[in-house]
Order: C-alpha cells, then structure tokens, then sequence
C-alpha cells in the first residue's frame, strides 16, 4: 500500500516537473510583426519558421479587427500564393469560446495568426476563456504564433493597452514621459520578461515604451517597426524585415517627482537592430 503510494506520489511529481519545464521551455516560436506592410518575403519566413508539414493547417484569430472578414480575406489572399497548407478563419465571440471542438482546432494549428486592429478588442473575448489555454498548449508543444500590429502587443504578459490614464483621448503616441500614466492589462503571456509595443518608429512611441520601463523597470521594451519583425526562439530573438528593433532595458536611478507625475532616470540601455541581427533576453 505504502509502495503505490509512494509510487502514485513520484508519478504526480514527475507530471508537474515535466510540465513546469516544458511552460519554461516551450517548443514552439514566435513570429511578432510590428505592424504596416507584410512583404510576401516576410510571409515565407513565417512559414520557413512554422515549419509546415503536408496535413499542417493555419488558423486565423481575426477578434482584433472591427472587420475580421475582411481581415482575414487579405490575410488568405496572400498566403494562398506562398503555401497549399489550408487556412482557417476562426473568429471567436464569448459563446464559442467555450467550444471545445474550436477550441482544440486552435490547439492543433502548426501556425495560428493573430491579426491586427484593437488588442483590447483580442483580449476581451480570449481572457481566461480556453481560447486562451489552446493559444498556450499549441505555442508549448511546437506550434508557432505569429501576430501583427494589436496581434503583437498581445504577446506580452504586460500588454500596452495604448490608453493614457492621465489624458482621456486616445493619440497615437505619448507627448510625455510620467509615471501612473501607462494603461496596462494582460495579455496572452506569451513571453514574461518582455512588454511589446508596435509600429514603433512610425508612430514615433518611445515616449510610450519608456514610460513602460518606468512602471515595470524589471521588464524589457522591445518596440518593433512597421513591416519589421522578431522571431522567438525561446530566449533568443532574431530580427526580420525592411526597418528596425529598438530594445530598452535595465533602467537605473528612476525617480519619481510627485509634481505633475514627472520621472528622471539616470541611465539604460538602448541597442537598435536590424534584419540577421540577434539578441537575448531573460
């Protein structure tokens, strides 16, 4: 009796080990695009990294776009020139979220996109819903992720809502540098150490990814530019496409002045990169 106890007791044991690690340590890759133009050379890429077989499927989460329709024909019109794998559009509302059936087609998708628009829109349907679980499973045991645009701010843990808490209208950019003035909430959790912001030199959001590094100082702010990407191995990322990859990381000497919200830091880093390039994170 004692035996199979012990023996039921190890068994437990070795479960949650082998999952603990295998969270840690997903299979799977990240394909995180930062908004604008998809270049059909950028979209082989997705594909190179997906690693497609024969029976392998796409599924398309279109719950960003106030159109998802539309989204997704743009989406399918492209791919179909680059890969014969089938293509799936799979937009979820609060009642299907709950369908198993649909549910474990996202959890078997080799490659599943996340399209862009209002990630604040993505969320409100995927939180805490299986969606959300399937998204999780699929990306640990070897499926790739791949998103633009609100489809890359969801990657992050910590995802940038893109509201301020200090302004009521909604700009494209931040005018300032305060702390309590970037509007968070969770994302997909994709990658913890990171928080994701998107069409970065275009929209000129350094303001933005700074004041994130502020409220989390711990994090690093990855800001990825129009028709640009990451790709995320675990914690190595390497850079895709026609712009540039500005990272922020290990902020020292924040101090906050509790007039008008203001903050001083007194150093970080900064690295720019560029298509081939690569770089670590935590």
């Amino acid at each position: 009796m004692k035996n199979n106890l012990l023996f039921k007791s190890f068994t437990i044991f070795f479960v949650l080990l082998s999952t603990f690690v295998l969270a840690q340590n997903p299979k799977g890759k990240l394909f995180i695009i930062g908004g604008g133009d998809r270049s059909d050379d950028l979209m082989k890429q997705v594909l190179d990294v997906a690693e497609l077989g024969k029976k392998d499927y796409i599924v398309v989460l279109p719950m960003s776009s106030e159109e998802p329709d539309s989204s997704f024909i743009f989406f399918k019109t492209q791919m179909v020139k680059l890969t014969s794998n089938p293509i799936v559009m799979l937009n979820f509302n609060k009642e299907t979220a709950q369908n198993k059936t649909l549910t474990d087609s996202v959890q078997k998708a080799k490659l599943i996109f996340i399209s862009g628009g209002d990630q604040t829109r993505f969320m409100s349907v995927v939180h805490n819903t299986p969606i959300k679980t399937a998204i999780l499973k699929a990306y640990e045991n070897g499926s790739t992720i791949s998103g633009t645009s609100a489809g890359a701010a969801v990657m992050s843990e910590k995802m940038i809502t893109g509201n301020q808490k200090l302004q009521k209208e909604y700009t494209g950019t931040f005018s300032t540098i305060k702390y309590d003035n970037l509007e968070t909430s969770e994302g997909l959790g994709l990658l913890k150490s990171v928080v994701i912001d998107q069409h970065f030199l275009k929209r000129n959001r350094y303001n933005r990814l700074l004041s994130a590094l502020v409220e989390f100082p711990d994090l690093t702010g990855i800001g990825i530019d129009e028709a640009t990407a990451i790709i995320v191995r675990n914690n190595k990322v390497e850079v895709a496409g026609e712009s540039e990859v500005i990272v922020f990381k290990n902020p020292k000497g924040i101090v906050k002045v509790k007039k008008d919200n203001l903050v001083s830091i007194e150093k970080l880093e900064m690295s720019i990169y560029t298509a081939g390039q690569k770089f670590n994170i935590k």
